[in-house]
């Protein structure tokens, strides 16, 4: 809009009498095209590229004020911008002064706001309205400005634990998931990372009720015991209400161990609660609280709650009670435990070479003995969890493709809860830990039936021929296609036989992954195989750990791949590349 500029750098950009005429023209100014309207007397200047998805504004209509863009009918103010889409952005406006006959612009105008305020205003409007697109552009953007981790990841928890009346739920745990992930990432793949876990957020609360927070109780001087007590009861009759008013108050008082220990407790006074949900919904909640700071520690907490009172439980079904009493067997351990903990006491265990073996048997009672003889023997949480966390990578590394197809996961429930054992082991020696030990071993037995017979995968020096860098290519080729679950997995043993790098392995499993529509669970089992090559302790379990969540991949690839449309769109966006060419008028 006309205005007095004489102190700015005016650039000359159209004659006022054709401008006049035509309504309408484009030029360059500042190295990006601008376009030029004459309407109601007055001159705009606008960035020609609709900040949706780039189409040429000038060949958008104007009336009353309001420069509508012709291709999804985004409608902007023409003085300053605004838009009334909120999908669709503000768009760039530029000064403008007329003298003598001549159109002038300010090419770079001050902004409003510092661009790095505005794409995190941009991110919480994606959240809000569950915007694939707008919250891709922002997390590309803030990268661009240096924050393309904390900004994301602080943003949409902030929002998670807001905006979903059940609380933690699936997007909150893709989320931590992939900020688990972002390390071992190449950079593109750390962008996509950000923008499923945002995404998932977003989509998980979409529509859903916000979420009404309780309050801690008055007294500062409750004790662990007490509160932990307190907290198991409101679980168990199910009162999410007293639950979370108790572990606010926790929150308050106690320090990490003692409050992860007694979530732990909870989470594992009934079985395997939400078919192993509620125990990976608790590890991640207390992960994510790692990379976005313990401050946040009561309104994280607060929503994994619903998660625990209000859960399935297994010992209310006939799966874990017939035919063989699995559940009895894990209660009857846990009344027993203070006697084993106290006979292991003082005393060293080293796992049997058979042990793994051993949790992997048809008979549950013979694994219950080899656990009871492990904590006897001096077995500590962390040893037996990790243990029992190999036995379910084993259960996917030799998944038999004759299954059904939902059969995945079933023995992906049953790693994704090992796998949390062994990382809140980890964080906790509380004696909780063990109680939820016999509920995994008793999943993976559970899950026998689906390694009958087993798959083969390559012993070493049997996988794939080729150097570590073609069989990476070729990796992302089989995943490519359908059907090379077995190849995957000859690809990645070959790779370790060669001597590859598994940094640059993880890269291409996370490229792999993340060029897709990955479900839920496909994102949690590399998630989880990855933590697992961290946590291996022999080179056999750093081979099953990649193998592993390669057999998982490649049996659900490839997909539409219509998120990694979503973000070659923001990327070329960002890029500043011609969306669309040759547009008619």
């Amino acid at each position: 809009m006309s205005s007095d500029l004489s102190d700015h750098d005016m650039t000359a950009v159209a004659d006022i009498d054709s401008l006049r005429d035509d309504g309408r023209t484009v030029t360059m100014a500042g190295g990006r095209p601008v376009a030029l309207f004459h309407h109601e007397g007055e001159v705009y200047a606008v960035d020609n590229r609709c900040p949706h998805m780039g189409f040429p504004l000038s060949k958008g209509s104007v009336e009353d004020g309001l420069l509508t863009c012709d291709w999804h009918h985004a409608r902007f103010e023409l003085a300053q911008g605004d838009t009334l889409d909120i999908w669709a952005d503000d768009v760039q406006t530029f000064p403008t002064q007329v003298q003598d006959g001549t159109v002038y612009i300010d090419p770079d105008p001050d902004p409003d706001v510092p661009p790095e305020t505005h794409w995190r205003n941009r991110l919480a409007d994606g959240l809000a309205e569950n915007l694939s697109l707008v919250a891709a552009k922002a997390v590309i953007h803030l990268d661009h400005y240096g924050d393309g981790f904390t900004t994301p990841l602080e943003t949409a928890v902030d929002f998670g634990t807001q905006y979903r009346a059940d609380g933690w739920g699936r997007g909150m745990t893709t989320l931590g998931a992939m900020a688990n992930l972002y390390d071992a990432l190449a950079h593109d793949e750390k962008l996509r990372a950000m923008i499923v876990g945002v995404t998932e957020v977003a989509d998980n609360c979409d529509g859903e009720p916000p979420r009404f927070e309780q309050y801690a109780l008055g007294n500062d001087d409750l004790s662990k015991p007490r509160l932990k007590s307190w907290f198991r009861d409101t679980c168990d009759v199910r009162d999410s209400t007293g639950a979370e008013r108790c572990l606010r108050t926790a929150a308050a008082v106690l320090d990490r161990e003692d409050l992860v220990e007694v979530l732990v407790a909870a989470g594992t006074d009934h079985i395997y609660m939400n078919n192993s949900h509620t125990i990976d919904f608790l590890n991640k909640a207390v992960e994510t609280l790692d990379h976005v700071g313990w401050d946040r520690r009561e309104p994280v907490l607060a929503t994994v709650v619903d998660a625990i009172a209000d859960a399935s439980r297994g010992e209310e079904t006939s799966t874990w009670t017939r035919p063989i009493d699995v559940a009895g067997l894990c209660f009857d351990a846990a009344e027993d435990l203070p006697e084993m903990v106290a006979a292991g006491t003082g005393k060293e265990w080293d796992r049997p070479n058979d042990f793994i073996d051993t949790l992997l048997s048809s008979d549950p009672h013979e694994i219950d003995d080899a656990l009871r003889d492990a904590v006897a023997g001096g077995a500590n949480t962390e040893q037996l969890a990790h243990a029992i966390a190999v036995a379910a990578l084993r259960r996917v590394a030799h998944f038999g493709t004759g299954n059904e197809f939902s059969d995945w996961n079933t023995v992906h429930h049953t790693f994704s809860f090992a796998n949390a054992v062994d990382n809140l082991a980890r964080r906790t020696d509380a004696p909780d830990i063990y109680e939820a030990c016999w509920q995994g071993a008793m999943s993976v037995y559970l899950d026998r039936f689906l390694n009958q017979p087993p798959a083969t995968i390559p012993n070493p020096g049997t996988g794939a021929d080729g150097t570590p860098s073609e069989l990476r290519n070729r990796l992302l080729a089989v995943l490519d296609q359908q059907g090379g679950v077995d190849e995957a997995a000859r690809i990645v043993a070959g790779h370790f036989d060669a001597d590859g790098d598994p940094t640059a392995l993880k890269q291409t499993l996370g490229e792999g992954l993340l060029r897709e529509d990955a479900n839920f669970h496909t994102l949690q089992n590399v998630e989880a195989g990855f933590r697992q090559f961290e946590l291996a302790e022999s080179d056999r379990e750093r081979r099953l750990a990649l193998i592993a969540p390669a057999r998982y991949m490649a049996a659900h690839f490839p997909t539409r791949r219509e998120r990694e449309q979503t973000v070659t769109i923001a990327e070329r966006l960002f890029d500043g590349e011609a969306i669309y060419e040759d547009v008619d008028d």
